[in-house]
């Protein structure tokens, strides 16, 4: 049984470390189910509108009814948002993530306990319950319901039928359909070793961070493809001789990547300063220099 599945893990890895860079999905410590780490957290209730940014930012819920199938699982399921773990969902809790705006990608995986909590490297996964993007509004809460044995009373009348988001054991429901069940959850606490979590926070920094360096990397490619098209059309200027070849050639025509990247940069550092604005703001006026107290 064991070669079974060790077998076409060793392939995937030999396959992504040949690639270069791999990228590992593992849950070690993380991955604890209800079995081993029932969630023992306050019982559910709203987030209260002065602990989140209810104008600039969205909600999200996580619950996952008890079962008798949760409630003797060993391995519970992942949750990424944008491709970042945050929390495993155990039988019987709930969490909450407060996120930025705008285009989000939710992706499930199922970790096999036995390898360290392994969940897949690169493309492959040994589980993908769901992995698919959807649309967050400023202001808006949402319920995301996981049960891979009742599915939800009714779907949610805001999605397509044909929605990932609408099938499956990943499901984003209605208030009406959330509130009879996620009122008797509790909440999944870290709780090491087997069940660390890191979500119950605001994780609009990390999402914002990580789409000024996914535009970076896009606009970096970009460049080098612009590069490649003009020294093919003859506007390139090539490397002198008497700089032994080291000091690189430059285009005869502006790259519109280097403009791209300068507008991204200023729009990086306005956000740093007014997160930093934000953190003084919260701490109290400054102290001046003279006055200690």
């Amino acid at each position: 049984m064991f070669k079974r599945i060790a077998r076409p893990i060793a392939i995937a890895c030999l396959a992504a470390l040949l690639a270069g860079c791999p990228r590992i999905y593992l849950s070690f410590e993380k991955h604890g189910g209800s079995f081993l780490a029932a969630p023992k957290g306050p019982q559910f209730v709203h987030i209260e509108d002065h602990e989140w940014d209810s104008n600039e930012n969205a909600l999200l819920y996580f619950y996952r009814p008890l079962t008798d199938w949760s409630a003797e699982e060993i391995d519970a399921p992942t949750v990424y948002i944008d491709d970042e773990r945050y929390v495993n969902l155990q039988g019987g809790g709930w969490t909450w993530l407060e996120v930025a705006p705008g285009k989000r990608r939710l992706t499930m995986r199922r970790p096999l306990g036995v390898v360290l909590g392994f969940e897949g490297i690169n493309d492959f996964a040994l589980s993908k319950i769901i992995d698919t993007e959807f649309d967050v509004e400023a202001g808006g809460i949402y319920y995301f319901r996981y049960s891979e044995v009742d599915p939800p009373k009714e779907i949610n009348p805001a999605l397509e039928p044909d929605d990932p988001l609408a099938q499956g054991d990943m499901q984003l429901v209605s208030w009406e359909i959330a509130f009879p069940e996620i009122v008797d959850m509790k909440l999944m606490t870290n709780r090491p070793p087997f069940a660390k979590s890191d979500a119950a926070r605001s994780i609009v920094h990390e999402i914002r961070m990580g789409e000024f360096e996914r535009e970076e990397k896009e606009l970096l490619l970009a460049r080098q493809e612009e590069i490649a098209q003009l020294k093919e059309d003859g506007h390139y200027r090539p490397n002198k001789w008497w700089c032994l070849y080291l000091c690189g050639g430059s285009p005869t025509k502006r790259i519109k990547a280097d403009s791209e990247l300068r507008k991204l940069e200023k729009r990086k550092s306005e956000y740093e300063y007014q997160l930093a604005l934000n953190e003084n703001n919260e701490d109290g006026p400054p102290k001046k220099w003279w006055w200690p107290f």
